[in-house]
């Protein structure tokens, strides 16, 4: 496969990728009209998560934004933007109960997430070095270079691949945590279900389009030393 079509395929995921952040938005908008039966807010249900847990360390706070929950392992911190906190919506409590699943996991010494965290630095690392190392390399036509810039690359698709079951576990945790809780329904399941699928399904696009754009520069490289 050569460079030409890897860099269409690429363009092609973008467009997937807005086509699955917008799902999500839209989901997320349904269910956020959705009451509870439990009538718990996003809070209280991670809140009562993190209770039965015993994981009493773990702090809840708010973060700015929307759909900019997320759990911070590095100071066991839990931040819920105010449409989640504040509300007692099916998308609120499932969004919340997601991120305390990713709290249980840290807890637990969950090894995808155990290995993603102690990535970070290095992921980070690569990809503000990765492309220009890797093009520095192609004008000073010093290969090593080139090497390096893919090498460095590697590391931002391993660890959107690491991703991929630590996002998939933490709503696999949420939907049990939610019914062993209280917090919802068997038979409201199905809409956090479908919120928390679509969701996810951004870690896929994400690490499939890394994929493609790793197998676009190792192209690249490839064709720049047959013209040499």
């Amino acid at each position: 496969m050569n460079s030409n079509t890897l860099y269409f395929l690429i363009i092609v995921m973008f467009f997937v990728s807005l086509i699955v952040q917008g799902s999500v938005s839209r989901k997320f908008n349904k269910y956020s009209q959705v009451q509870v039966s439990s009538r718990m807010t996003g809070y209280e249900a991670a809140n009562l998560i993190l209770k039965n847990a015993g994981l009493t360390d773990v702090k809840i706070e708010r973060t700015s934004g929307t759909l900019s929950d997320h759990y911070d392992p590095s100071t066991k911190t839990l931040r819920l933007s105010d449409a989640v906190a504040h509300s007692d919506s099916i998308a609120a409590v499932s969004v919340a109960s997601h991120e305390a699943g990713h709290a249980l996991q840290h807890a637990e010494g969950y090894a995808p997430l155990m290995l993603r965290n102690s990535s970070v630095f290095m992921v980070n690392f690569g990809s503000k070095l990765s492309w220009p190392i890797f093009f520095l390399g192609l004008i000073l036509g010093f290969s090593p270079l080139v090497h390096i810039g893919i090498a460095l690359y590697v590391l931002i698709v391993l660890f959107t691949l690491i991703t991929l079951p630590v996002e998939f576990n933490a709503s696999s945790r949420a939907l049990s945590l939610m019914g062993a809780n209280g917090v919802m329904t068997e038979s409201e399941k199905p809409m956090a279900n479908a919120m928390l699928s679509a969701a996810a399904k951004t870690y896929v696009v994400s690490a499939v389009s890394a994929i493609l754009q790793l197998l676009r520069l190792i192209a690249i490289a490839q064709g720049n030393k047959r013209r040499d």
